[in-house]
């Protein structure tokens, strides 16, 4: 399967989701009322904490099923990997939802403060939600197989779909036969049994035929033990670095600037749905090619995927950055909010820049099956991080807190980097430095010099719309210029397009 078709599929899959996810919200609200939504909001922080529960597994078969492709499994062993997995996860899944109904009470009565709501009303939804999140969390499972066996078209056509049902669907339930918060978790868990039912279908449809049934296999558990491992302790490590300036702001900050901080966080937190669906289709090719050693596929593959991964992140991150005052102002229509949250979100929005970037070579690092080195880095990262926030936020605010972040990524790029191409791909580093970062960075940033430089700062949330549509139209252009293989690919698929029309 085409790299390139599974990255424009896990564009448009992961993009009409995430919008399905959005533009239903305000019906939520109007439906079930702020606090019942309160709910939905406990079930998302929920389901970000149950992930912890995942051990590393999923990464890993996701790596497993991108090896079969290249040889390294027979049918038996990865079905019987699968297998295994497929017990683990159904015992954990019965222990949340165990763990969720015991503690229902408890939560309702201690953690949520409902005024309107009835206590009944909340434990009720409080245990249908810890089935909802068993659900979910079991189509993971199934996410990871097909992502890893490159079926990425076909998943990504039927999350859409699926999304559509899930929240389109729970707005009929509310609109038509009764607008509670319990309707809505109910359709919420159907839906998720119906996904989970189509994507174990899927799977075992493409996964190769056995003389035998799947077993339970130790074996088969213990040969991936040192990769899960290393994956379950990144993704803690990762968890950490990612939440702690926000529990440090809200102990030690007043809750006003806690807003202000979140409110960059989320704007930032977009640039992440530039970079996921890029890392889910390179990721399982670049493990099947370091499996078959083919060295120069994997090379081409993984230049061609740092130059679009540059195109992607760098001209919409120093958006965020440079042009962090008008690109607020768009978006709250609010001067004094844009000019207090401005310094903040630029730079969140570099330091997120420098992590994108770095995601092509980690992608790389896990090809190998080397996870020991994230571990370590991510460990001495936490260690001076959260010190480091809690002195800096007491003297310089959120500001401070936001600095962090982009230090540390910025070491990511300049320290981290040069370990993982020192021992993978010593031949790569200095081009990656100079075709995937510094040309592409350079480019954007006299880009976006001369708007800012040449353009009057805008003043009206309309003018601000241009302004913001010009800077990016500018520096992407730009960028691209100075990546190789992807103004190659854009003027060959300009050069059809026109062809095709003149034809």
């Amino acid at each position: 399967m085409s790299v390139k078709r599974n990255i424009i599929a896990n564009y448009l899959g992961q993009g009409w989701a995430a919008l399905m996810g959005i533009a239903f919200v305000p019906l939520y609200v109007r439906a079930l009322g702020v606090e019942s939504y309160g709910l939905i909001g406990v079930f998302t922080v929920l389901q970000a904490w149950m992930t912890l529960l995942d051990l590393g597994l999923t990464p890993t078969l996701n790596r497993e099923m991108a090896r079969l492709k290249a040889g390294a499994h027979t049918a038996e062993s990865i079905r019987d990997l699968l297998r295994s997995l497929e017990i683990i996860y159904a015992g954990l899944a019965v222990l949340m939802i165990a763990i969720v109904w015991f503690c229902a009470p408890w939560l309702a009565s201690n953690w949520l403060q409902a005024v309107t709501l009835p206590a009944e009303t909340v434990i009720k939804a409080i245990k249908i939600m810890g089935f909802v999140l068993a659900t979910r969390w079991l189509e993971q499972v199934y996410r990871g197989v097909l992502q890893g066996v490159q079926d990425q078209v076909w998943l990504n056509i039927c999350q859409g779909v699926l999304a559509t049902i899930r929240w389109g669907g729970a707005y009929l339930v509310l609109a038509y036969v009764s607008p509670t918060i319990t309707n809505f978790f109910v359709w919420q868990g159907g839906i998720s049994i119906f996904a989970a039912a189509i994507l174990v279908h899927r799977t075992y449809c493409l996964l190769p035929h056995t003389s035998r049934t799947a077993k339970f296999s130790l074996e088969a558990l213990v040969e991936v033990r040192s990769f899960a491992s290393g994956m379950f302790l990144s993704a803690i490590l990762t968890f950490a670095l990612t939440q702690a300036d926000k529990l440090v702001i809200s102990t030690l900050l007043p809750l006003e600037q806690l807003g202000y901080y979140m409110l960059a966080s989320t704007a930032v937190g977009g640039l992440s749905q530039l970079i996921t669906p890029m890392t889910t289709a390179v990721y399982p090719k670049l493990t099947e090619l370091a499996a078959k050693n083919d060295s120069l596929v994997l090379k081409y593959t993984y230049q061609q995927s740092c130059e679009w991964m540059a195109a992607v992140i760098i001209p919409p991150s120093l958006l965020l950055s440079i042009f962090a005052y008008p690109t607020l102002l768009l978006w709250t229509g609010d001067s004094r909010l844009a000019t207090e949250v401005a310094p903040v979100m630029a730079l969140l929005a570099l330091g997120t820049l420098c992590n994108g970037l770095m995601n092509m070579p980690y992608m790389l690092q896990l090809a190998f099956g080397w996870t020991s080195l994230s571990v370590r880095v991510n460990f001495v990262a936490v260690a001076i991080m959260v010190p480091a926030i809690v002195w800096v936020v007491p003297r310089f605010g959120t500001v401070g807190a936001a600095s962090i972040w982009f230090i540390l990524n910025f070491c990511y790029v300049v320290i981290v980097a040069h370990l993982i191409y020192r021992r993978l791909l010593p031949s790569e580093k200095w081009v990656w430095y100079r075709r995937a970062v510094a040309l592409p960075m350079l480019g954007g940033g006299v880009a976006a010099g001369s708007v800012y430089w040449l353009v009057p700062m805008p003043t009206s949330r309309g003018d601000a719309g241009i302004y913001v549509a010009v800077a990016l139209i500018v520096m992407f252009c730009i960028v691209v210029a100075t990546l190789p293989s992807v103004k190659r690919t854009l003027m060959q698929s300009v050069k059809v397009i026109w062809n095709t029309k003149c034809a």
